[in-house]
């Protein structure tokens, strides 16, 4: 198992991490996720162990691209991925600014639901993003249908830029500054991120 290459401490939930995801290891892990009903904005639910392993293993050998296991007080939580959106996902689909990150996120099915969890794990995915000073601006790509994410994205500062025609969805493209980030959550107390 690999460290964690980034820590945040939630004072209601608990320590938050991610680490670098590793496809053999991780798959069965990732397999439950993926599949599971309320992850069909994912597009994986036809997957076996062995597909979801391969499709990782694409995702972190790509040069542009890479992944990442978010846990709770060390329980495998979520999700993380993390690509260059001008080389991976909306390749002439938007005008491109240096310092862009792209990202999607995916919080394990839970037996028992936490109140603020998922946005306490978007805000960590954000402060992880951010803490790379290179990173000027997250961009997303969610299923315009997707209005429990559109609610989560505006909730840590994302602007919607419109909708986009994506091959395997309509998407609604979205940004998010560092500024906006910021100014919209008040995470300039989370290491690495200030304006």
């Amino acid at each position: 198992m690999s460290e964690s290459v980034f820590t945040r401490t939630d004072e209601q939930l608990g320590e938050f991490a991610l680490r670098p995801l590793d496809p053999a290891t991780d798959a069965g892990l990732l397999h439950g996720w993926v599949t599971h009903p309320k992850a069909t904005y994912w597009m994986m639910q036809g997957l076996d162990v062995a597909q979801v392993a391969d499709e990782y293993r694409k995702i972190v050998d790509h040069p542009h691209h890479d992944a990442f296991i978010g846990s709770v007080d060390g329980n495998p939580a979520f999700l993380l991925e993390r690509y260059d959106p001008a080389r991976v996902e909306l390749v002439g689909l938007y005008d491109p600014e240096e310092g862009d990150v792209g990202m999607h996120f995916l919080c394990a099915p839970a037996d028992t639901p936490r109140h603020g969890f998922t946005r306490a794990v978007i805000t960590t995915v954000m402060a992880f993003l951010f803490e790379a000073p290179a990173v000027r601006r997250v961009v997303v790509e969610p299923d315009v249908r997707n209005t429990a994410v559109h609610a989560l994205n505006a909730a840590v500062g994302f602007e919607v830029l419109g909708p986009i025609a994506k091959p395997e969805k309509e998407a609604l493209l979205s940004v998010c500054t560092r500024e906006q980030f910021v100014n919209t959550t008040g995470a300039a107390a989370v290491r690495g991120v200030t304006v």
